[in-house]
């Protein structure tokens, strides 16, 4: 969910002295969601050569700590009851595992995965509960010098802070390779940064997670990791009510009371593992979690919306658009009303990446009144986004980021506060929605779809295609 728009090998290093550009790339289907990339280097060709490490790197411990059936970890779950030899790799996650589930009295549980299963699509019973209680929270595996016996049958998955320790390795990756003086690693809203760069990154709102929603605050980050876990875009829905997909082994129960935890830390495990336990813990026990590891910096935002910062977090706020209400004659859109525009991304087999995309509102006269996104690696592909092109719109690139719990591959939610570029509410009355997304040598997809804003609420499926296989236009008005 990274909102980062770059020039390839610009003159522009906001931290970086040796550097003289930075290339970006973003790509679907890796580890299940999304990799954007920011490399930092005096030339291209060493920035490719990163960008092709980290992918490298990201694949190979893929193949270890997936639970793909040829991974190694599933390899050695089939092997109950006799010593394997595991990589150094699984060993380490396995120990951690073994840390982590200490440092937080049982919050972080490989085994949970059975008890989200269990809350899949309904509400298992109390003695089920117990018994699942009883199953997770015992021991799974033993270590010895030579390898790890597997104890139980029940299920593992090795979630929480393993994406985090994926994405350091990777980013070391990137940093061994000569004219490389900086990498962003941000793989569905977790980040690693490392080198001579600082990060700007905002922390998405959980109540309103579209890409380009206001978030709640930034902060620079600098040779340090950022993780997000959150109960709003992962999860089921049982009886019109909404379950976290994050769950506490010691009650075989969602977590509940806390719905996002952002943490910042030097050590990526640490910080990943730190946002997952916090959503279990709930607030109370996360802030004294928390004093353990002072030099962490994290905001955890409950259930009824309050906001919970760390001493140390940075006291920045969102800068907010000056407004100028012109022509009180008309009828304006006002702050209880906005349009979520969703779309989902071609799916293909294996890493792909995210073709160029365009989203924007014309009125009537079809003249463009916001620019909502426009998502590419290189400005020489930009005239592949054919619509937006004819317009000769101009183009300003945006270094934030945004920090945000998981999402699915190719999945996106981009939202029109009724405003225009300038900062002022539109009139209510027709516009249209333009959808523009372009393959480098590939295929090309304009949807458009025009809809009356009136302040009475509705909801359009568009067709989909080649390149956006799905997509809704949802108008929320005032309640």
């Amino acid at each position: 969910m990274i909102h980062s728009i770059a020039l390839s090998l610009l003159s522009l290093t906001p931290s970086a002295s040796t550097a003289t550009g930075l290339l970006t790339a973003h790509f679907e289907n890796i580890l299940g969601t999304s990799l954007d990339l920011k490399i930092i280097a005096s030339s291209e060709a060493a920035a490719s050569t990163a960008e092709s490490k980290v992918l490298a790197e990201i694949n190979r411990l893929n193949e270890i700590l997936s639970s793909r059936e040829s991974s190694e970890l599933n390899v050695w779950r089939s092997s109950n009851g006799e010593s394997i030899e595991i990589s150094s790799e699984l060993r380490e996650v396995l120990q951690h595992f073994e840390e982590w589930n200490l440092k937080t009295d049982g919050a972080l549980n490989p085994a949970s995965e059975h008890i989200a299963k269990m809350w899949a699509s309904e509400i298992p019973s109390e003695g089920a509960r117990e018994n699942a209680v009883k199953e997770v929270n015992q021991a799974h595996w033993s270590l010895d010098e030579d390898g790890a016996t597997r104890l139980t049958d029940t299920e593992l998955k090795l979630h929480s802070f393993t994406k985090s320790y994926v994405m350091e390795k990777a980013a070391e990756e990137a940093m061994k390779e000569e004219g490389v003086a900086g990498v962003v690693v941000n793989i569905g809203g977790d980040f690693v940064v490392k080198g001579d760069w600082a990060e700007k990154i905002g922390v998405s709102n959980p109540r309103n997670d579209a890409e380009n929603a206001e978030v709640l605050g930034y902060l620079q980050v600098n040779n340090q990791a950022v993780a997000t876990s959150g109960d709003y875009r992962r999860g089921s829905d049982i009886d019109g009510v909404h379950y976290s997909h994050i769950m506490d082994p010691r009650t075989a129960e969602p977590a509940s009371e806390v719905i996002s935890a952002t943490v910042a830390h030097e050590d990526a495990v640490t910080a990943g593992a730190l946002a997952t336990a916090f959503n279990v813990l709930g607030v109370a026990a996360s802030i004294d979690l928390a004093a353990q590891y002072p030099e962490a910096s994290y905001l955890i935002v409950d259930k009824e919306g309050a906001e919970y910062r760390s001493e140390n977090w940075p006291a920045t706020s969102v800068e907010k658009s000056a407004i100028s209400l012109v022509n009180i004659k008309e009828k304006l859109w006002t702050a209880g009303q906005s349009l979520d525009i969703n779309f989902e991304l071609a799916r293909f087999e294996g890493r792909a990446r995210r073709p160029f995309v365009a989203v924007w509102i014309e009125d009537e006269k079809h003249k463009p009144v916001r620019r909502i996104a426009v998502w590419y690696n290189k400005p020489r592909w930009l005239p592949d986004l054919r619509s937006w092109f004819a317009a000769k719109r101009e183009v300003e690139f945006d270094a934030a980021s945004v920090t945000g719990a998981t999402r699915g591959a190719g999945q996106y939610t981009l939202v029109w506060d009724g405003k225009n570029d300038a900062g002022e509410y539109v009139p209510l009355g027709k516009y249209t929605v333009f959808i523009e997304a372009a393959r480098e040598h590939g295929t090309y997809q304009l949807i458009k779809q025009e809809m009356k804003f009136d302040g009475k609420a509705k909801s359009q499926t568009l067709a989909g295609g080649e390149e956006m296989t799905a997509a809704s236009l949802v108008y929320k008005a005032i309640k």
